[in-house]
């Protein structure tokens, strides 16, 4: 696969999961939703590992690199699950919009010899004033609303944490084994989260709903997640993250028109504000001694 038909095939699957998350949900509730997702996305990739005879070593460092992706599956997952309930589709890409930012600041924590560029800081604060437009945006809408926000942006965090942790100890793994190693670490704890606090299964899902799981678990819990760590081995935590320069706009218009969500002029000025400073913190980028070596 290309770099270029990687970033391709990344930037369509993300544009269109946060729909599906939420036609997903419907019939048998959120958890049973993403559960039902990773379930099938581990069987979907374990077959694929055994059918392409992909290497999937299980030496110290790579259960590392299961463990931070499947932490980072579990908690980002589940957070954004839990918050499409209450927060429109696009709203959600626009939020993981901020994941580039949030992977820089871990990177500056983690890497040697790192430090933001100012025009990087300028984007960073620019990134931050988007995100308190879209505050504002929701203070009519009920308390559901700001948690949900706060729940999208956690899970933002943890998907920036994971990037620049799994770029750090999946050296010379192949991206489908960091993707079956993750899901075989975050499937038991969706089953067992699914089990104490729900533990019904649906009488009836929707034809939506099935057809939004099933996309999701081929697509986004596989092709998606191995197009990202295919990725994150070959151009690094910070440029992968460049795809979301695209996606908040293209998930807010598919959320307008495929599920009549409201784009109300705030939400843009913010989403506007958010993508200035990918643009600004990217062309500023990380100073220091390694930066491309650690981050390219």
């Amino acid at each position: 696969m290309s770099v270029p038909a990687a970033f391709l095939g990344v930037i369509l699957i993300w544009s269109t999961t946060p729909l599906a998350i939420q036609w997903s949900s419907e019939g048998g509730g959120f958890l049973f939703g993403v559960t039902a997702r990773m379930t099938l996305g581990l069987i979907f990739c374990l077959l694929t590992i055994r059918i392409s005879g992909v290497e999937m070593p299980w030496h110290a460092r790579a259960r590392g690199a299961y463990l931070a992706a499947g932490l980072a599956i579990y908690g980002a997952m589940g957070l954004v699950y839990w918050a499409a309930q209450y927060v429109p589709s696009g709203w959600i890409a626009v939020l993981f919009g901020l994941s580039p930012l949030l992977t820089s600041v871990f990177s500056v924590l983690w890497l040697v010899d790192q430090k933001l560029s100012g025009r990087a800081l300028a984007g960073l604060l620019l990134g931050v004033l988007g995100l308190a437009v879209i505050f504002s945006a929701s203070a009519g809408g009920g308390a559901h609303l700001g948690a949900g926000i706060l729940a999208v942006l956690l899970s933002a965090l943890l998907h920036a944490a994971s990037a620049v942790w799994v770029k750090r100890l999946s050296s010379g793994l192949a991206a489908l084994a960091v993707t079956g190693g993750g899901l075989s670490v975050a499937v038991p704890a969706f089953v067992l989260t699914w089990f104490l606090f729900d533990g019904t299964w649906p009488a009836e899902l929707p034809d939506r709903a099935r057809f939004s799981i099933a996309y999701l678990a081929l697509f986004g819990s596989v092709l998606g997640f191995f197009g990202y760590y295919y990725l994150l081995g070959r151009v690094g935590a910070v440029k992968v993250n460049l795809v979301t320069l695209v996606t908040p706009v293209t998930a807010l218009l598919l959320g307008h028109w495929l599920n009549d969500e409201r784009i109300v002029p705030s939400v843009w000025v913010g989403t506007t504000f958010i993508l200035g400073g990918l643009a600004l913190h990217q062309w500023g980028g990380l100073a220091g001694r390694g930066a491309s070596d650690e981050l390219s």
